[in-house]
């Protein structure tokens, strides 16, 4: 396998797990907002804000895997 397959294959593969896991991490955190907000509905503006930086902080890492991606494939060619 030469180089360059290999990085473009290392490179779908870092990003498709990162987005898998992203879609996992995003659907946990909402589904548990969503639970505490119908358990205590008087603490519904505290439980968004601390999901929103959450999914915010989940959503970096597909970025991330992105960038490294690109660096991947740009050293490969």
């Amino acid at each position: 396998m030469e180089l360059s397959a290999a990085a473009a294959l290392g490179a779908a593969l870092a990003v498709g797990l990162a987005s898998l896991g992203a879609g996992i991490g995003d659907g946990l955190v909402s589904g548990k907002t969503v639970e505490g907000i119908a358990r205590q509905p008087e603490a519904k503006g505290t439980l968004q804000t601390l999901m929103f930086i959450s999914v915010g902080l989940i959503e970096a890492m597909p970025i991330i895997a992105v960038v490294i991606a690109f660096m991947l494939l740009g050293k490969a060619s």
